[in-house]
């Protein structure tokens, strides 16, 4: 015979069980938001440069935009390892949860170059070299991508997190915006990354030179880290 006791205490383990099911499927989709994002960022980029088309930059803030829109409530639209350690920075995502974006961002990039190499033909295309860096050109990329990085990092915090544009329709087009301005701006001095999973996902596609693939790291995450700081530094109540 079961107690009215036990009966109670069976209602609530099932009630944990299900709250914990349904939080560990929230989780899930995080990342497969972040994953399906991220790869089709860079695939648009890829897909974009090695076919030669004129208006690549507006491809990749246009596919950019359209997907922060399409997963920005469940993940908050990131796609960017850089703009997660700002979003860390600033104080809205757990430690644990940014390395699980950080994962499924870069695994998107590589999975992303590895289909572009597949489907651009370069026989057909227009011919790609490889960005190499040196002297004055490497300080240059490194300038370039800090700024940019910086800028968009700093965009995303101020349109997707701050307490001061709650639920606004206008984030998607920003952040994506930004990403344009930046590959017209300096595309044809760092190639416009911005972005560590899209520099990773351009070195196996062959547009960056792996030597050098540490001033595009090193310029991203300085300015995410700095976009965080500033933001925290400009908004002290909005935590």
């Amino acid at each position: 015979m079961v107690t009215s006791t036990e009966f109670r205490s069976a209602e609530t383990n099932t009630a944990d069980t299900e709250i914990a099911i349904t939080s560990a499927r929230g989780l899930g989709s995080k990342y497969a938001v972040e994953l399906i994002g991220t790869f089709f960022l860079v695939f648009t980029v890829g897909a974009a440069i090695r076919s030669g088309n004129q208006l690549a930059p507006l491809a990749i803030g246009a596919v950019l935009m359209v997907m922060i829109y399409a997963g920005g409530h469940l993940s908050g639209g990131h796609y960017n390892p850089a703009v997660t350690l700002a979003v860390l920075v600033r104080r809205r995502i757990e430690f644990r949860d940014a390395v699980r974006y950080w994962v499924a961002q870069l695994v998107a990039g590589l999975l992303a170059a590895l289909v572009v190499r597949y489907v651009v033909d370069p026989a057909r295309t227009a011919t790609t070299s490889t960005l190499t860096l040196t002297g004055h050109t490497l300080g240059a990329a490194f300038a370039v991508e800090l700024l940019f990085t910086f800028a968009l990092c700093y965009v995303m915090l101020n349109v997707a997190t701050s307490k001061s544009h709650p639920d606004n329709s206008f984030y998607g087009l920003a952040i994506g915006f930004t990403v344009v301005a930046g590959a017209f701006a300096v595309g044809a001095i760092s190639g416009g990354a911005f972005n560590p999973a899209v520099t990773l996902g351009a070195a196996v596609m062959g547009v960056f030179a792996w030597p050098t693939l540490w001033v595009y790291f090193v310029a991203q995450l300085l300015a995410a880290a700095g976009a965080g700081a500033v933001f925290l530094a400009l908004n002290p109540d909005d935590e």
